[in-house]
């Protein structure tokens, strides 16, 4: 500890605090030894992924660090969502430092510090939201989960010792301990500010695949190297950073520097436990943002950004590995036999689990209009509850297609693990990730109390649908190595998959549509019923405020744009008909009369009437119509020489 002690004190600037600096002494003389570091921000996470920053003065810390590691500082409900749990009459919560994962100092490189000349830091701690003595927060779900998941994956062992003969294991007393694992992959778009994108542009050079893993330049290069630099400052050992396929080459300007920026990127590094995981998610997101505004580019970390062009995803791999007291590290995931077998046992009942109970987890991976723009056919995006393993075991593969995919690497047996598909930059990965695990465990249990061998689950997993199976359900189908979006038509689809839901409130219906299932959330107090629905609330909440104070704006902005433009040369009968159809749509849209209210009223009065089956069915009537609009208008457009914009 002193040599990592000496090394940390030899750096110019201190980026991250790993669990053991975290004691009163070692922090102290840290603390000290960099005085550009003049604040402590403490950082808790709500139930909407939100996350607290403030600024306190490091004195306060270091003037009693027992009491403030202990305590941490106090907060009123007002400031995050946590509806109905901190209360207008019981808002009291507090702030209290998270000892046992990373800290790290967030460093503003326009403020320097007088003395030292440095960039002035805050020391941000990951912290719990404790209401009423109980962790209400994000963060607080997941640790619950990392507790309960080892817990009962041992106790499980325990009562069938047969699952262990795949590791080589003869009694679950041989564990020490069950280590599970994350990592996301953050995709985001990056433009020069105030640019608008052009939709065809964007939409062409995305289906020649022009920008996909292609060499950046100028300001984005820049801005991406230094990112990944960053990161491996921080000691988060990045992996890749790379084009997506989204995107149009920029423009040189008269100054020779790149302009007219429109490229979206992703950036990957290690895998950690969960809760690392999301809390490096979170501060990565920020530290990426503002590298590459000191650059003049804006970072988008939105599900859906430009409409017509892939979206952003945040596919999140998972696994797990059990660490025996000899010292021997197994995948449980792996099987025995990896060039014979895909998956362990229990590799196939977590695969099933997060399959069978989708429902209780989709909430939690979806919860935006935003999401939901981006899970639509045409952009490989998941929207069918549907998996992967595979077309051969010896042989690896991927299928981008379906919501969840087996990764294997034949030579690397840790190397096993699920990726989902379906979260976004902006999903909460404390939750979803919590509720997979869960999912994982309850599939686990059941393939332990079948005894089915490997082979027999695999059977079990690729019955078809309408055939029995001893705990998925009987009427999908769970297993797809085809293209499911080529391969099978929409009907198809939702009748294989099931109808995938439209809306925030069609998923979150899901909820109250599969009790059974969401009872699986709350095993081990992982959630409970006041977390769930605070959620809920939560969630609809800025669903509907979203749709009153931005989305109708938006769709009155597109209507009122789609003006007339021809006079009475170079006109046709076609232009004619074109105009009349596009008014008429206009019309009913937007303009209301003495007799008939149009779509826009019809759907902002049922928001304040709180009719939310009704709000959702308009949402869905109106976003279609939009499209047709726009469609209509480009066909308008593009049959016209000249535009003469005559008042209309």
């Amino acid at each position: 500890m002193e040599n990592d002690l000496e090394k940390l004190m030899s750096q110019k600037l201190l980026y991250s605090l790993p669990v053991w600096t975290h004691e009163k002494e070692i922090l102290v003389q840290l603390l000290k030894k960099y005085p550009s570091i003049q604040f402590v921000s403490l950082v808790g996470v709500d139930l909407r992924g939100n996350n607290t920053d403030e600024k306190i003065p490091i004195s306060i810390l270091l003037d009693d660090v027992d009491s403030f590691l202990e305590v941490g500082v106090q907060t009123d409900g007002s400031s995050v969502m946590l509806h109905e749990i901190a209360t207008l009459n019981n808002a009291k919560v507090d702030l209290v430092p998270d000892l046992d994962v990373n800290w790290y100092v967030d460093y503003n490189f326009e403020h320097f510090h007088e003395e030292t000349g440095l960039p002035v830091g805050s020391l941000r701690i990951p912290a719990f939201l404790r209401h009423e003595g109980k962790h209400v927060g994000s963060r607080g779900v997941l640790a619950r989960l990392e507790q309960y998941f080892e817990k009962r994956l041992i106790e499980l062992f325990t009562e069938y010792p047969a699952m262990l003969e795949e590791y080589d294991i003869n009694s679950s007393n041989e564990i020490d301990s069950i280590i599970i694992t994350a990592a996301t992959e953050l995709e985001f778009w990056v433009r020069t500010p105030q640019d608008k994108a052009d939709e065809e542009k964007l939409s062409t050079s995305q289906i020649l695949k022009e920008q996909y893993w292609k060499r950046t330049k100028g300001s984005v290069r820049s801005a991406l190297e230094e990112s990944m630099m960053m990161l491996h400052a921080y000691g988060l050992e990045p992996e890749m950073g790379h084009k997506e396929v989204g995107g149009v080459t920029a423009k040189i300007s008269n100054t020779g520097k790149l302009n007219h920026v429109m490229e979206q990127l992703e950036i990957d590094w290690k895998y950690d436990t969960p809760m690392e995981t999301s809390d490096n998610e979170a501060f990565v997101r920020v530290l990426v943002e503002e590298i590459f505004e000191r650059y003049g580019l804006e970072v988008s970390f939105m599900a859906k950004p430009i409409e017509g062009v892939a979206g952003c995803g945040k596919h999140t791999h998972m696994g797990v590995n059990i660490k025996t007291k000899d010292g021997r590290l197994m995948n449980l995931m792996a099987p025995k036999h990896r060039e014979k077998e895909f998956l362990s046992p229990a590799g196939w009942g977590s695969l099933m689990g997060i399959l069978q109970n989708y429902e209780a987890i989709n909430p939690f991976v979806t919860s935006s209009n935003d999401a939901l723009n981006r899970l639509k056919p045409g952009f490989e995006a998941p929207v069918c509850v549907v998996g992967s393993i595979g077309h051969e075991a010896h042989k690896p593969s991927r299928n981008r297609t379906v919501l969840i995919a087996l990764v294997r690497d034949i030579h690397n047996p840790l190397a096993t693990r699920f990726e989902l598909r379906a979260p976004n930059p902006t999903s909460n990965t404390y939750l979803y990730t919590a509720a997979t695990y869960l999912m994982m465990l309850d599939g686990i249990e059941e393939v332990a109390k079948s005894g089915l061998d490997s082979k027999a689950l695999e059977a079990e997993f690729s019955k078809p649908a309408g055939e029995e199976k001893f705990y998925l359900d009987k009427n999908r189908l769970f297993r797809s190595e085809q293209d499911v979006f080529d391969d099978y038509t929409e009907e198809e689809r939702n009748r294989l998959f099931g109808k995938p839901p439209a809306t925030v409130w069609e998923n979150i219906c899901i909820f109250d549509n599969h009790p059974e299932k969401k009872e699986k959330l709350y095993h081990g107090q992982v959630f409970s019923k006041e977390i769930v629905n605070s959620y809920k609330i939560a969630t609809m909440d800025q669903w509907v405020q979203e749709i009153v104070g931005r989305i109708i704006h938006q769709h009155a902005k597109t209507i009122r744009s789609c003006k007339k433009l021809h006079g009475l040369e170079y006109v046709t009968d076609l232009d004619v008909v074109h105009w009349e159809k596009i008014n008429s749509l206009r019309n009913a849209m937007m303009k209301d009369s003495l007799e008939k209210k149009s779509l826009l009223t019809q759907w902002r009065e049922a928001v304040y009437e709180e009719k939310y089956d009704k709000v959702s069915r308009l949402q869905l009537t109106i976003a279609e119509q939009i499209a047709t609009l726009k469609k209509l208008y480009l066909e308008y457009r593009r049959n016209l020489m000249e535009f003469e914009v005559n008042g209309n």
